[in-house]
């Protein structure tokens, strides 16, 4: 994982749309009736294309070098074990002179983004857990695949889980202390990175002893339901060789502590002694990373990450 400021290809909603109406002409070569535009961060971007027999795909594009080849690695090696369907890579297309932005087209997952299903906020208690039920078992299934070494996917070189992410950390923490120097990042930022830091030997003091495979961005919006049950997952990032607990964090962010998904995972599958400081650490310097790399400071999820890790470092 890269530490470093990302400029994504220029690419909007029109464009999208076109680029993607183009590239299934080209390789699918059926009667297209609509594209629709799904949506995007600040490096995809994704196109619902129906066909006239009703049937539909996702053209997804990447806006970063390399994000083409990582993403559709991270989707074909998931899929081989999670038990919730993850979209199937029905083709990709590298960028050229007539669609400038990679992309791939995968299978459409039937359903709403949780976090936009604001209905199921308030469904039964009982269908609320039976959902975190389906999600943590699909995750566990993900994690029981091991590695001999820890890393990315194609890049696993790693003996120790700390020798691969004490570096990391470190490089986002020297970054964050440069753009707090130029007045990017709030001092209150800074001090809970370095307070974490000065703790780091006692919160990663147990050794991980398997290098799991994660998907690395599981939170609640990356998780599609039909009917109040979940009917697929999407969206990997940064799918790696790691410590299984990196998958864990994300299920606390947007509306996911409703639906008590760490809880779940945990109280069925265990956890380490520092779990609450490890998921703090995590959380905390992975959306720094995150601004890092798209320059988006999203506050309504930095700032409980902030509070959260001055709270639990207390605790050692």
């Amino acid at each position: 994982m890269k530490v470093e400021k990302i400029i994504p290809i220029s690419l909007n909603k029109k464009e999208a749309l076109i680029y993607a109406t183009t590239v299934v002409s080209e390789i699918i070569k059926k009667d297209i009736k609509k594209a629709k535009f799904l949506g995007g961060g600040s490096f995809g971007m994704a196109v619902a294309i129906t066909f006239m027999d009703n049937k539909k795909i996702v053209v997804k594009f990447l806006r970063a070098e390399n994000m083409l080849k990582q993403e559709v690695m991270a989707l074909n090696e998931l899929n081989k074990y999670s038990t919730i369907k993850l979209p199937k890579v029905l083709f990709i297309r590298e960028k050229d002179k007539i669609v400038p932005v990679d992309c791939y087209g995968m299978e459409s997952i039937d359903g709403r983004n949780a976090f936009w299903a604001f209905d199921f906020l308030f469904a039964s208690k009982k269908k609320r857990l039976a959902f975190a039920e389906d999600i943590t078992t699909a995750l566990y299934n993900i994690h029981k695949h091991t590695n001999d070494k820890f890393g990315e996917l194609d890049n696993a070189i790693y003996d120790d889980w700390n020798d691969f992410y004490k570096p990391f950390a470190k490089e986002v923490l020297v970054n964050a202390i440069e753009l707090n120097q130029n007045g990017k990042l709030d001092n209150k930022i800074l001090d809970a990175l370095k307070n974490a830091w000065d703790k780091y030997d006692i919160i990663f003091s147990e050794k991980v002893e398997e290098a799991c495979l994660i998907h690395g961005d599981l939170n609640i919006a990356n998780i599609m339901i039909k009917n109040h049950k979940v009917s697929g997952i999407i969206d990997p990032l940064n799918t790696m060789f790691a410590d299984k607990e990196y998958d864990l964090f994300q299920f606390d962010n947007l509306t996911g502590k409703w639906f008590k998904l760490k809880e779940t995972y945990i109280k069925k599958y265990g956890a380490s002694k520092y779990i609450k400081q490890k998921l703090a650490f995590y959380g905390l310097y992975n959306e720094v990373y995150c601004y890092i790399k798209s320059g988006v400071l999203v506050n309504s999820i930095m700032n409980p990450l902030v509070k959260n890790m001055n709270k639990v470092i207390k605790e050692l």
